[in-house]
């Protein structure tokens, strides 16, 4: 079944950059939330921080400015991203987890390559500043960029951080836009024309994330069978190639600190290719959970979706159609492929989690987030929608 994707003429808006999304929005001044926060690093992720100053310091001669200092920030459950401080300099180092041994999802040499190739080109990168693969530095290869000062809305954030309605609406105005902006950038341009192989690229993706939830199954979740069978039968026909990001969501944005309707910097391309931009549309729509998803989902806190002022998940996909000028064709297909996509991942931590190789408590019960993305995508596929699924 197929949802209907309302195409419908664009609504006066208040901002200008507000081109292809047409939500309601307020024009009075914005109460900007806080910056993005580094913390003490969460035990047993720890770096040689010895072995680090002595390989940087004849690489990077800013280190001369004072003794190196190392914080964490602490969102995010994927690749670990730190703070280097040395005097007034700041950059941020990315290393993949420790114990993960998913190669394609924690390629550090490819992250850094696509950031040297955007960087000229797209622009809303951080500058790539050096690429170590010499795992004698710190047990696993790692990159160090520079650091772009802003604000990211993390899933969980105090309410004297967080936005106020009206400016939700104009950031999830701006977050659509920079999707789209995405996926105009002429990959060959800049160098990626080797990044993926577009052509199947809907039946690897659909038959990989499979794989992978095969693999780091530890409990039988038939909901997840079920969803993955159902996706094998029903793949769309191919969109145009494009690059996608694969993560993009609103802790991923670096917003302006005078204007969060600005987007100045999108980060986590790890998972960045070529490839059909719907897949990546549907993975941002598993993400967006609306208010009236049921607890379970809410839960997840994925996003800070539900806040006051953000459009509901048909919207943010109706506004993509609006500023991309894409047929998006089937909407159900892709949300479901997004959740399924996103349990596999939070499957893959929960594995390493009950492997040992980590002890952070955020993961301890990740396979109730599994469940609740399943259950939502079953909902989806027997009422042919993307929104109102539990009412």
């Amino acid at each position: 079944m197929v949802l209907e994707w309302t195409m419908a003429a664009p609504r006066p808006v208040q901002s200008a950059r507000l081109r292809g999304p047409t939500f309601a929005v307020d024009s009075s001044p914005m109460a900007a939330p806080t910056r993005d926060r580094s913390a003490p690093i969460r035990p047993g992720e720890e770096l040689e921080l010895d072995r680090l100053t002595s390989y940087l310091e004849s690489r990077i001669p800013e280190l001369s400015a004072g003794p190196l200092e190392v914080e964490q920030f602490p969102s995010g459950f994927s690749n670990l991203t730190y703070l280097l401080r040395a005097g007034a300099h700041q950059w941020v180092l990315r290393r993949p987890p420790f114990g993960a041994r998913i190669a394609t999802a924690h390629d550090m040499g490819r992250e850094f390559r696509i950031l040297e190739a955007l960087a000229p080109t797209y622009g809303k990168v951080p500058r790539p500043v050096l690429f170590c693969e010499d795992e004698t530095v710190l047990g696993a290869p790692f990159y160090i960029m520079e650091r772009v000062e802003g604000i990211i809305l993390r899933p969980h954030l105090e309410p004297d951080d967080a936005p106020d309605s009206a400016t939700m609406g104009k950031i999830a105005g701006a977050f659509v836009d920079t999707l789209a902006e995405l996926h105009r950038v002429d990959f060959a341009a800049a160098g990626l024309g080797d990044l993926g192989r577009p052509q199947g690229y809907g039946e690897r993706q659909v038959a990989g994330w499979t794989k992978r939830w095969q693999k780091a199954r530890i409990d039988d979740v038939p909901a997840m069978e079920r969803t993955a069978r159902w996706l094998a039968d029903e793949l769309p026909t191919a969109s145009e190639a494009s690059l996608v990001h694969n993560d993009f969501k609103y802790d991923n944005l670096v917003l302006a600190p005078e204007d969060p309707s600005q987007v100045i910097a999108v980060l986590d391309w790890e998972m960045a290719t070529l490839g059909d931009p719907l897949f990546d549309l549907g993975t941002t729509l598993g993400y967006w959970v609306d208010p009236d998803d049921p607890p379970a989902l809410r839960a997840l806190a994925l996003s800070p979706t539900t806040l006051p002022g953000n459009p509901q998940r048909r919207e943010i996909a109706e506004a993509y159609a609006r500023a991309s000028g894409r047929d998006p064709g089937n909407a159900v297909f892709h949300y479901v492929y997004g959740l399924f996509k996103i349990a596999v991942i939070v499957q893959q931590i929960y594995a390493r989690y009950r492997q040992g190789h980590t002890q952070d408590p955020r993961f301890a019960h990740l396979d109730r987030a599994v469940e609740a993305c399943a259950q939502t995508a079953l909902q989806a596929i027997d009422r042919g929608r993307i929104d109102r699924l539990f009412d």
